[in-house]
């Protein structure tokens, strides 16, 4: 235990990992400064305007808000109160290219009835398999959730009894394509319930089988648009983090860690030395790695070996002002008729494809802060290869670019799209990387058994005292949920090294004024896991 220091925290970056324990180490009382490069707060997690369109730069789906509502019932707030979050049905549209045929489409739902119909009439023994799918995931994610909400530091924590509880469940040999041939004959419907793992960057013929548990959150818990976007999640976090004495500094992008010995002394931030006893790194774990700690302080992970390590895929982003408006529901997933094909492209051979799966995200349509009336703010996404391939994107990314608008009108049927743009932002695999993401991979380090739990970069850096990592790159991995499950894991375990009790572990937290007020209470005792 370190005791008679003034144990000042530092976090680097202002994503939603770095925001989360920002929160929760300030609530706990400790003094905290949050350093962001960019001259906006929410790393991949911002909000991006063109003239009076608004996008999310990142992530737009958010799952289980009730871990968020954690963080935020610890620190005094309630987050209904800070932000207007509307539950979508459907979910998202999928919609499956079909060679010589028309495509398939399924609008997938949390009402079971219609969902179960839908798969009825793709094949009855699927529909009939989906409620077993949803039963035995449903026991999955509850023996999995000990080990999503606790540090995995060696091997020796996964013969706990709560791991042990839980491997039977796991089936580590599978991928998660394979899981679901156990479940359903269809293979569109297989890709129906695993194209999620693209949310880690994997293909789902790659992507280990216990993350059969991200198609049944969907189902279970239900998809939630923030309104604003998920940025409005990361400006309510650092309003609270603000009117609980954090402070938050923005343009000061950080240069590098310092040391003495294996212990922090500070952080150095536009060439000034600022001194700090901890710091809680949100930046990309591994570039954090390579370019803000000596590589002597790092035993194993040499930046070759850093390098050496499997990346999950990269993005080629569209973001559309439109003219008029868009006839497609919130989400929609285009399914490359060739997908195996398009997966091979992406994870094995660098090189873009003919017919690219794609995601657009139309919100103003349920959202009209995002865009003027009568107008469109579309954000279009397609998964490419990382940095690691050999594509020149001042090429690439017009041809690209004329591919995927030509399928969102020719496939979706977005009529005009490409004669009604009115501003545009195009952001390439080689702007992730100028972003400080190493080798532009949008999803960290892929998810695969070699680089999951203990293997992934620790919450406290071995071989260092005062280092810490939050965010995707670290346990429990990507996507906003389990960011924030990596954030209340190392909380706690700084607060345990200073000898404080945690805020999420006092018995009671005063109520604090809400930041703002929008939105009609949620249950979210009712949303969360017994």
């Amino acid at each position: 235990m370190i005791q008679n220091r003034q144990n000042t925290v530092a976090v680097v970056g202002s994503g939603p990992g770095g925001l989360a324990a920002a929160m929760l180490l300030a609530a706990s009382g400790l003094p905290v400064t949050l350093y962001e490069a960019r001259s906006v707060i929410g790393g991949r997690t911002r909000r991006i305007s063109s003239g009076d369109f608004h996008f999310d730069c990142g992530p737009t789906f958010f799952m289980m808000p009730y871990v968020l509502e954690e963080i935020f019932s610890a620190c005094g707030y309630r987050l209904d109160q800070c932000v207007e979050l509307q539950r979508l049905d459907p979910m998202y549209r999928l919609v499956f290219g079909r060679s010589g045929q028309s495509p398939l489409t399924i609008d997938t739902t949390q009402d079971l009835d219609r969902m179960t119909a839908q798969l009825d009439a793709i094949d009855p023994f699927d529909s009939a398999a989906f409620e077993r799918f949803m039963r035995d995931n449903r026991r999955k994610l509850r023996l999995m959730t000990p080990i999503l909400r606790k540090p995995i530091r060696s091997f020796f924590d996964l013969i706990s009894r709560d791991a042990m509880k839980c491997g039977p469940v796991l089936k580590p040999h599978q991928s998660l394509y394979t899981y679901l041939k156990g479940y359903f004959r269809d293979p569109h419907v297989r890709l129906a319930l695993s194209f999620q793992s693209k949310y880690l960057g994997m293909s789902p013929y790659e992507c280990p089988s216990l993350f059969s548990i991200l198609p049944f959150i969907e189902y279970e818990y239900g998809i939630w648009h923030p309104t604003g976007g998920c940025n409005a999640l990361t400006n309510a976090m650092a309003a609270c983090c603000r009117a609980m004495g954090v402070e938050i500094i923005t343009d000061a992008p950080v240069e590098k860690l310092a040391f003495d010995g294996n212990r922090l002394t500070g952080v150095q931030v536009r060439g000034e030395m600022r001194q700090h006893d901890h710091a809680v790194i949100n930046a990309d774990a591994t570039w954090a790695l390579k370019n803000l700690i000596p590589e002597t302080l790092r035993g194993r992970e040499t930046d070759d070996a850093i390098d050496r390590k499997r990346y999950s895929c990269s993005t080629f982003m569209l973001y559309l002002g439109l003219d008029g408006e868009v006839d497609l529901p919130h989400h929609t997933i285009y399914v490359s008729s060739r997908y195996e094909e398009n997966l091979r492209d992406i994870t094995e051979r660098g090189r873009l494809s003919d017919d690219p799966s794609f995601y657009i995200c139309n919100p103003s349509r349920l959202d009209p802060t995002l865009a003027p009336p009568g107008k469109s703010a579309l954000y279009l996404l397609v998964p490419t290869p990382n940095t690691k391939a050999t594509i020149d994107w001042s090429q690439a990314a017009p041809q690209l670019r004329r591919t995927a608008l030509d399928h969102a009108e020719r496939i979706l049927g977005v009529d005009g799209l490409s004669r009604r743009i009115v501003t545009e932002e195009i952001i390439t695999p080689d702007d992730w990387r100028a972003e400080r993401i190493n080798h532009g991979a949008t999803f960290n380090l892929a998810h695969n058994l070699t680089q999951m739990l203990h293997r992934r970069p620790q919450h406290k850096m071995r071989g260092t005292e005062g280092v810490w990592f939050v965010g995707g790159g670290t346990h429990p991995g990507s996507g906003l949920p389990v960011i924030f499950l990596s954030s209340q894991t190392t909380a706690r375990l700084l607060c345990t090294e200073l000898g404080r009790t945690c805020v999420l572990d006092q018995s009671s937290v005063p109520a604090r004024e809400p930041i703002e007020s929008h939105a009609p209470h949620l249950d979210f005792d009712a949303l969360a896991l017994s």
